[in-house]
């Protein structure tokens, strides 16, 4: 039998008038966002930061949700609850794969706990919620799986109600695809399928989602295969719908692909470096980004410790390659940008800072500005305004 989870995983939620001193007065021309970490040693949990939209300027990070390994969150179509992965320890004293929900108010980023629910399997990697608020699915990499959990009314998570384990051929690297890794979950703009890149297995599973009954079943096809030894690793979609994007974490690329909405298809026919022509060194790249103006694709590289950025054709979906700029830290292992696209905030695992880049929505490109914040192992960043 599971021991409680709120005593386990020493779920604290700090009340809110600690969180807003901590944070200072809230302006309206403020973004919001929740950093996700990997807790132990500094980190607690999941912190909440400010960000200035005239000046780029960030307030000090404020632990809003005392958590174990929430790394990394997800936030509901009504804006007011967020989906957190954590970990549970079951009666042996193994942990487990789990979702955490919170209602979440925007303005603030104060969280209220609402459910926790296990995978009682191994740990998860990266979720997304449907479009329909319904149903949320998550990733194992380590686990090889992929579940599904229904939402509730209220936005509780129920019971998981798909396991799917992954197989096939094993990619070329010997050192980081001798499995199966789901490494992530995106959700098609229309809330149907959800496609997961299995870095293991150099392919983009799809399913078709099942929202009255926060199931996931394979589609046809079942997946799309990328070129050998390039590690799938996080994907997005353009705004149109149109063209699907995933970086690939081995081979420090991008791979665009065609979106045949009707069938749930993805066909691949581009791949570009994320890093500069004259580059020798290690590199793995880590997350993708899309302007919100559907103009520019961004890619961030642990290596190399920069921010790639691509221009993309609108109508053909292809990408040619802006600048490759340094991120301001070591290992930006995740980065996002705020909901106007004016900027990009960058987390970097290693090195445990914040830096704020202001976007150029014309061009694309970014320029680095003074603003930095420490957060201890950061590696998820989710905008909440």
């Amino acid at each position: 039998m599971m021991r409680s989870s709120f005593a386990l995983m020493r779920i604290r939620l700090f009340v809110s008038m600690i969180v807003a001193s901590a944070l200072g007065p809230a302006h309206a021309r403020d973004h919001v966002a929740l950093l996700g970490t990997y807790t132990g040693d500094e980190s607690r949990g999941i912190y909440v930061v400010r960000l200035d939209s005239e000046t780029g300027e960030l307030s000090a990070p404020a632990l809003t949700a005392e958590l174990s390994n929430p790394e990394f969150l997800a936030l509901h179509p009504n804006g007011h609850v967020v989906y957190a992965l954590t970990r549970t320890t079951e009666a042996d004293g193994k942990n487990s794969g789990a979702v955490a929900a919170f209602a979440a108010i925007p303005e603030s980023g104060r969280l209220t706990l609402l459910n926790v629910k296990s995978t009682h399997r191994a740990s998860l990697t990266h979720l997304a919620i449907d479009a329909t608020g319904r149903t949320v699915v998550a990733a194992s990499y380590g686990g090889a799986y992929v579940v599904s959990f229904p939402v509730e009314a209220d936005a509780r998570l129920g019971a998981p109600a798909t396991f799917i384990a992954h197989e096939g051929p094993s990619g070329p690297n010997r050192d980081r695809q001798g499995a199966p890794h789901p490494h992530s979950v995106t959700l098609s703009p229309d809330g149907r399928f959800a496609f997961v890149a299995d870095l293991g297995l150099d392919r983009v599973f799809a399913y078709r989602i099942v929202p009255e009954q926060g199931r996931i079943v394979p589609n046809e096809p079942a997946f799309a295969s990328v070129a050998p030894g390039s590690g799938p690793r996080h994907s997005k979609f353009s705004p149109d719908g149109k063209f699907f994007y995933t970086v690939d974490e081995l081979d420090s690329t991008i791979t665009s692909f065609r979106y045949d909405a009707a069938r749930g298809a993805v066909e691949p026919f581009q791949r570009v470096s994320t890093l500069p022509d004259d580059f020798t060194g290690r590199n793995t790249a880590s997350e993708i980004r899309i302007h919100p103006n559907g103009h520019f694709v961004y890619a961030a590289n642990r290596g190399h410790n920069s921010l790639a950025v691509f221009a993309r054709d609108l109508k053909t979906g292809a990408l040619s390659r802006v600048e490759v700029v340094p991120s301001g830290g070591e290992n930006p292992r995740n980065f996002a940008l705020t909901p106007d696209g004016a900027w990009l905030l960058c987390a970097h695992q290693t090195s445990n800072n914040l830096t704020v880049f202001k976007v150029n929505p014309e061009t694309g490109r970014v320029a680095a500005t003074p603003h930095t914040a420490h957060v201890p192992k950061a590696v998820c960043v989710l905008f909440l305004q």
